[in-house]
């Protein structure tokens, strides 16, 4: 197993935080794929447009795991912005603090 995937498989199993500003308050989960499937939940019940929908099921939906778990890997935490009646808001998947 690569390094790369050695630190993808350690993201999924360690505890995240996410939060969609202005929409939720930062939630703690103890694993990655429940964190993504509460985002989704939230991300899919907005009124996106078509393009927003795509993309944020893409990162946050039912088969978007590995996609964060590589981010959580190379970048430490991942950040997406989206448009909503005007107003900005950015989704932030990170590693729990301890």
């Amino acid at each position: 197993m690569t390094t790369r995937h050695t630190a993808a498989a350690s993201a999924a199993s360690a505890a995240v935080t996410v939060v969609i500003e202005g929409i939720t308050l930062p939630a703690t989960f103890s694993r990655l794929p429940d964190a993504l499937a509460a985002l989704w939940e939230a991300l899919r019940i907005l009124p996106l447009g078509w393009a927003q929908y795509e993309v944020c099921q893409g990162y946050f939906g039912p088969e978007a795991v590995g996609r964060v778990e590589e981010a959580l890997a190379r970048d430490g935490r991942l950040v997406m912005a989206f448009v909503l009646a005007g107003r900005s808001h950015t989704v932030t998947v990170e590693p729990a603090r301890r």
